[in-house]
């Protein structure tokens, strides 16, 4: 989807939602066609998806159609549009988690790539004062790249086995202690 879509979506979604106001608004085509000119350039620093979920947004929460000041304020502070949380809430559930990381059930993935892009070690070593802008910077960076339409996976590491699946034989053992004495010196 580009931005062109996005601005013909949400203006099917004011039709829909805001039928009489709609109507009288953009009365004829000529008006209607600059009026999407119009919202088009007016929303064109954010993603179209952003762009979307902030008129579906509008529809839901707004009775009258949104004006584009309106539509613009909801795409600023938008993360709860894509159920990010803020990036304080982000901070403190990154600093609380417990190791294995990748398996700890995150409120979103963008917490967890934050985190590791910020370096755990940091981030339970440092002070909130030095962590959290290092944080910040990573969690923002993550946001937008959601925000943009990219999905993002959470690797998780696989698992050990529960048990050695081949048993050494006695000179195998033997071999590796005297290779493991070898190296460390005993």
């Amino acid at each position: 989807m580009d931005h062109v879509d996005a601005i013909n979506q949400m203006f099917a979604e004011f039709e829909l939602a805001y039928h009489n106001q709609y109507r009288k608004a953009y009365a004829d085509e000529a008006s209607l066609i600059l009026a999407k000119k119009y919202w088009l350039s007016c929303l064109s620093q954010f993603s179209p998806a952003q762009i979307v979920r902030a008129a579906r947004h509008a529809v839901k929460t707004q009775e009258y159609l949104p004006s584009v000041a309106a539509v613009v304020k909801i795409c600023e502070t938008g993360l709860e549009l894509f159920g990010l949380p803020t990036s304080r809430s982000a901070y403190l559930e990154a600093c609380r988690a417990t190791s294995p990381k990748a398996a700890w059930p995150w409120s979103h993935e963008a917490i967890y790539h934050a985190g590791k892009a910020s370096d755990w070690y940091v981030l339970e070593t440092e002070p909130e004062s030095v962590a959290f802008p290092i944080f910040d910077y990573h969690y923002q960076h993550v946001c937008q790249r959601i925000m943009h339409g990219e999905k993002l996976d959470k690797e998780m590491p696989p698992p050990l086995p529960s048990h050695s699946m081949k048993k050494l034989s006695r000179p195998e053992n033997r071999q590796r202690l005297r290779k493991l004495r070898d190296e460390t010196g005993v």
